[in-house]
């Protein structure tokens, strides 16, 4: 063969393997973009909303409230004070038909219906907590009732006050397609210890998603079967949901309120959570202490309808001049200090409140407290919510006014400039939900000094503003 044929086919054989390393080249790209595209769709949006969903409304949300007909008659008030004719889906189940002095139905409350006789059942399987196994099987029952556009089924007692606003804004973050169980730690040590710390306890509001829902409800029964000795309710919910592979994500705005007595130690420090829910309220002293309880979770709704955003969220800020410490929790109580407090100090509770149990020993709560004392410079001037409304496009007013004389001297180690003579504060929101950037708001104080009438005004915090 001569040099010059052998020079040819090496061109020929040169070009051909590059056209076929082009070829390759393309079906590669092609492969790894339609791969690439599969792994997004199917990994990357697991814990995001599907693109060009709607973003969840309150419509999305079903209720099922657990009570009893003998309890309704003075827990009423509780939930018509957050429910919503019309508005709110959902059902109360009670345990028997209501009695004659509750007929007609208000329209005030939610419909209601009367609990599946599961009798014959938890009888063959020897169950030793029918009531607890019943308030379950009411996950089943809401489901069957209310599944056209559900997101979430949000399961409570006839003494939980939820607030459906909140609930909205941080259920629109959680991918409703997938399977989510959330619930609330009970703030009882030995609560938890008791039953399991990765437990929802159900009168802070079990939040189960669509399709976790529907699988329970498919499986409940059978779960009755597996653990006829479980004695609560809540535990028996856990324990199924564990078994489909499902574990509780807990959130610090689900407030069961294992607690007794003054809850406004907690409500004055509440952690940087949007406010969910509150639960036990027949067990602590009304919120508010010149109000009876019907009537405190009435004037606490006042503050709820106007900005949820912003209930019971903590803001700090200082009067440097007099070195006067401000705590706001707005829609609640505003407390003074005769001293600068940093926040690190301040977002720690005052122990108003007892424990669930006084068989309990400590530690007795799941947060650190801080003690009751005849300190001037530790203990606040308290100032409680009592009116609210928006002032212009782009204000609300609160009002607090002071409930009693702290009956302390003024604080010493900061110049002895009293706060007996403040009555009222005043305090200024914008109308727009608080910037979602991980910060606490910030706050100026406006007028204080030898003022009876204190003025507050909210804000974004700056940079680098340190609270302290």
């Amino acid at each position: 063969m001569t040099a010059s044929i052998m020079k040819a086919i090496a061109i020929i054989s040169c070009k051909t393997l590059a056209l076929s390393a082009s070829i390759l080249l393309v079906f590669v790209v092609l492969l790894f973009s339609n791969q690439q595209k599969y792994f997004q769709t199917d990994i990357f949006q697991v814990t995001t909303r599907k693109p060009h969903e709607s973003t969840t409304n309150i419509s999305h949300l079903v209720f099922g409230l657990l009570g009893s007909t003998r309890a309704w008659h003075y827990r009423k008030p509780y939930i018509e004070s957050w429910w919503r004719p019309n508005v709110t889906r959902g059902f109360l189940y009670l345990d028997t038909n209501p009695t004659n002095d509750l007929l007609p139905w208000s329209p005030a409350s939610p419909p209601f219906r009367v609990s599946d006789d599961i009798s014959k059942l938890l009888k063959e399987i020897k169950h030793v907590a029918p009531i607890m196994a019943r308030m379950v099987h009411g996950v089943i029952e809401v489901f069957r009732e209310e599944r056209e556009g559900v997101r979430w089924y949000i399961m409570g007692d006839d003494d939980s006050m939820f607030f459906a606003d909140n609930l909205v804004d941080v259920l629109s973050a959680y991918d409703h397609t997938k399977y989510i169980y959330l619930g609330g730690h009970s703030e009882c040590y030995m609560s938890n210890q008791i039953y399991s710390h990765d437990m929802g306890f159900g009168g802070a509001g079990l939040i189960l998603s669509y399709p976790l829902a529907k699988m329970v409800q498919k499986n409940i029964e059978d779960c009755f079967r597996r653990y006829p000795y479980l004695n609560s309710a809540d535990l028996i919910l856990m324990t199924c949901v564990n078994d489909f592979g499902v574990s509780m994500t807990a959130h610090q705005g689900l407030h069961q309120i294992d607690l007794h007595g003054d809850i406004s130690g907690l409500f004055s420090s509440h952690p940087k959570a949007p406010l969910l829910s509150l639960h036990h309220i027949d067990h602590i002293d009304p919120f508010f202490r010149t109000m009876d309880r019907s009537e405190s979770a009435k004037h606490l709704m006042k503050a709820a309808n106007v900005d949820q955003s912003r209930l019971l969220q903590q803001t700090i800020c200082y009067n440097r001049k007099i070195s006067w410490s401000f705590s706001l929790s707005w829609g609640f109580s505003v407390h003074i200090y005769e001293k600068i407090i940093p926040r690190s100090i301040l977002k720690i509770p005052l122990e108003t409140f007892r424990p669930w149990s006084g068989r309990f020993k400590p530690p007795f709560y799941m947060f650190n407290t801080r003690p009751l004392s005849n300190d001037p410079c530790a203990m606040p001037h308290v100032f409680s919510f009592d009116s609210i409304k928006k002032i212009n496009d782009h204000e609300v007013l609160t009002n607090y006014v002071r409930m009693a004389p702290r009956g302390l001297p003024s604080c010493g180690l900061a110049g002895n400039h009293s706060a007996d003579m403040v009555s009222r504060i005043e305090v200024l929101s914008p109308v727009t939900k608080p910037n979602q950037n991980g910060k606490t708001e910030c706050c100026d104080v406006v007028t204080a000094d030898g003022m009876e009438v204190a003025k507050i005004k909210l804000r974004d915090c700056t940079e680098d503003e340190l609270i302290a």
